[in-house]
């Protein structure tokens, strides 16, 4: 009974945890202009390294937890 509202906290956290660490950490708009000359709001150089399993692991970890009480939860009721 009590794995429901905790597995949906977890994972509700693990979900946050992850957009933190791809929107909290750099600045999202840099007004720059391209070679073409047409002005952009894309940052430089923004590679996919905020993507990765080794800088999102414990917000990974605590959507699976989250999701392994959801499921039980459901399974048990």
């Amino acid at each position: 009974m009590w794995e429901i509202p905790i597995g949906a906290l977890l994972f509700i956290c693990g979900l946050l945890f992850l957009f933190w660490g791809a929107l909290g950490q750099r600045r999202l708009s840099d007004p720059h202009k391209l070679d073409q000359g047409s002005p952009t709001l894309e940052p430089r150089r923004q590679g996919l390294r905020f993507l990765g399993v080794n800088r999102n692991w414990p917000g990974l970890a605590l959507m699976a937890v989250g999701a392994i009480l959801l499921i039980s939860g459901a399974f048990a009721s």
